[in-house]
């Protein structure tokens, strides 16, 4: 039995979502590593999450927060365009799943650069006179964990318009069997 395209788009904008929900929660779990500061002063408050929680429960509960309506947002372009040109639901299905993959790929690879990034901002002094934290918070951490989420950030966008790949081959593809 195989899906229809119309719910096969249903379930890839879901399981886009899903996907993005736990990038933010495992992204969260290195990103409070180097910056936990960032959470605490940051992210916890902002995100209500009650004193007393176990601060990586917190850091992934901020994760699944910041980031599920992000793959669900992302992937909406790319899926439509794939609803109405990839003639094959198979095909649409494969393609939207290797689609997840590639910004899953690109968000990992550009957040593990915003960290790289960080460091090399923390240790340069870079932003130090443009930076203005409230007093007793640590610079470094909000450097550090700061560029990890700006940068998945970006490549969430940049995965907007990488995620057509996948569905113009499939389009293409199909098209070539007839």
């Amino acid at each position: 039995m195989t899906l229809g395209k119309f719910p096969t788009f249903f379930l890839l904008v879901a399981l886009a979502a899903i996907s993005a929900a736990i990038f933010g929660a495992l992204h969260n779990q290195l990103s409070y590593s180097v910056g936990p500061d960032y959470f605490e002063s940051l992210k916890f408050p902002q995100f209500a999450i009650p004193e007393g929680t176990s601060a990586r429960f917190g850091a992934a509960q901020v994760g699944v927060m910041a980031s599920w309506w992000m793959g669900a947002i992302v992937s909406l372009p790319a899926f439509l365009y794939g609803l109405f040109t990839v003639p094959k639901a198979q095909s649409y299905l494969a393609a939207g799943i290797g689609a997840i993959g590639l910004v899953l790929v690109l968000a990992t690879f550009s957040a593990l650069m915003g960290l790289v990034g960080g460091l090399m901002a923390d240790a340069t002094g870079l932003l130090d006179d443009v930076l203005t934290l409230p007093d007793g918070v640590d610079p470094s951490d909000f450097l550090r964990a700061g560029f990890m989420h700006e940068a998945a950030y970006v490549a969430g966008g940049l995965g907007a318009l990488l995620a057509f790949w996948p569905m113009r081959r499939a389009r293409a593809i199909d098209m070539a069997r007839g």
